[in-house]
């Protein structure tokens, strides 16, 4: 045991050593920079294309003195209300409100939704069914509020910290983020085992180190190897946000706070990736030891990506429904265990369950690990059995 666990080590510190002080490794950093710099890209565009379809623009047919009064009114409702919750208005002038000027005007102006004609006291909203039944109430507001002419009220407030409601939303926030986190993680770099794993198998290399040392060593130092670059790039991206969000600056009282305090939360983000990647690149490395070449690992890898969306939508889903059957089914399974633990730290303060849930998912990927040893072992062998028949014909043959 002590051998295994000596030459796990020696494996562990070889493959290590080659990922971090490799050129590539450099370019692996900068990897999360792309996508998150499309997803800044889609949710600013996003955001600008829900803006101009929510916002439309309504056409002002009335007087002028009630077309002033209805803009008046709009900017003290926008004052309360929000810009963005109004729509905008565009004074139609030399406009004589009859039907048939509305439709003409309404076919002839794209930009256009819905045309206000009539008057104050008898107002009429011309436009498709879609438009008018969603714009109606803001526009019957903004008539009543013109109408009445009411002066502007200023009401009193009373600040308090943080109530019930607040506090369960903000820690549902968390656990909603802390579970996006730790799935993109495991998603990204679990999938990197297989790459260094076929890598070797090509080279022969796997064939070498099973010559010399136990197999089961080979196998838990590559994995452990994995694990620790992979916590390596985690550390690096985090004090990276971490001095950009201080360069920024902000108001880092506003985080909403997890139920277990920031401390112990981030180091149970730690803990429950390293399980999350123990279970998934142990089952990666079985399915690695199973192919034979790039192809065949990409199409085994396929069923394994998909099972990883439907235990993160498991976790995601049961979310809001602590002490739910659904909720116990996503904590039990072993996949989906990391996932649905973390955003219970998030809303219960209550720490032996974290313990117990460690336990569990160590005994399985125990588990994993060793039935994807026996695997692996399997393969290798069959390989160099493979290999030593090939050369040995060779040799017959004089090929």
């Amino acid at each position: 045991m002590i051998e295994t666990i000596r030459a796990a080590f020696v494996i562990a510190r070889r493959d290590f050593a080659a990922i971090i002080f490799s050129k590539s490794f450099f370019f692996f950093l900068l990897g999360p920079l792309f996508p998150l710099g499309i997803g800044i890209a889609a949710g600013g565009l996003g955001s600008q294309v829900s803006r101009d379809i929510d916002n439309p623009v309504i056409g002002i047919a009335l007087s002028p003195a009630e077309t002033e009064m209805l803009l008046t009114a709009r900017t003290r409702l926008s004052g309360s209300l929000g810009s963005q919750s109004l729509p905008d208005m565009v004074v139609l002038k030399d406009f004589s409100g009859e039907e048939a000027d509305i439709l003409a005007k309404l076919d002839s102006e794209k930009s256009l939704n819905a045309i206000l004609s009539g008057s104050l006291a008898k107002p009429v909203l011309t436009g498709s069914k879609r438009d008018v039944d969603k714009w109606r109430g803001k526009i019957t507001l903004l008539v009543e509020t013109a109408s009445s002419q009411l002066a502007e009220v200023e009401i009193e407030t009373r600040l308090v910290g943080q109530t019930g409601s607040s506090s369960e939303r903000g820690q549902l926030l968390t656990a909603q983020a802390g579970q996006a986190i730790l799935i993109l993680l495991t998603m990204i770099l679990a999938g990197m085992v297989l790459s260094n794993l076929v890598e070797e198998k090509t080279n022969k290399i796997i064939e070498i180190l099973a010559a010399a040392i136990p197999m089961d060593a080979i196998f838990l130092g590559k994995l452990f190897a994995m694990l620790g670059m992979a916590l390596v790039g985690i550390a690096v991206w985090s004090t990276v946000g971490f001095s950009i969000a201080l360069l920024v600056g902000g108001n880092w009282a506003a985080l909403p706070s997890p139920a277990v305090g920031w401390p112990l939360f981030g180091l149970l983000m730690i803990l429950y990736f390293s399980m999350a990647y123990l279970l998934l690149g142990s089952l990666f490395l079985g399915i690695g030891a199973m192919a034979t070449t790039v192809r065949e690992v990409q199409t085994l890898s396929m069923p394994v990506t998909m099972g990883q969306l439907l235990v993160f939508f498991l976790a995601y889903s049961s979310i809001t429904k602590l002490g739910e059957p659904a909720e116990w089914l996503a904590v039990l399974f072993p996949f989906s265990s990391p996932f649905a633990m973390i955003a219970r730290a998030a809303q219960m303060d209550n720490i032996w369950q974290h313990g117990l849930a460690l336990v569990w998912q160590g005994i399985f990927t125990m588990i994993i690990i060793r039935f994807s040893v026996m695997l692996f072992r399997r393969n290798v062998m069959k390989s160099g059995q493979a290999a030593r028949k090939k050369s040995l014909l060779a040799r017959v043959t004089g090929k």
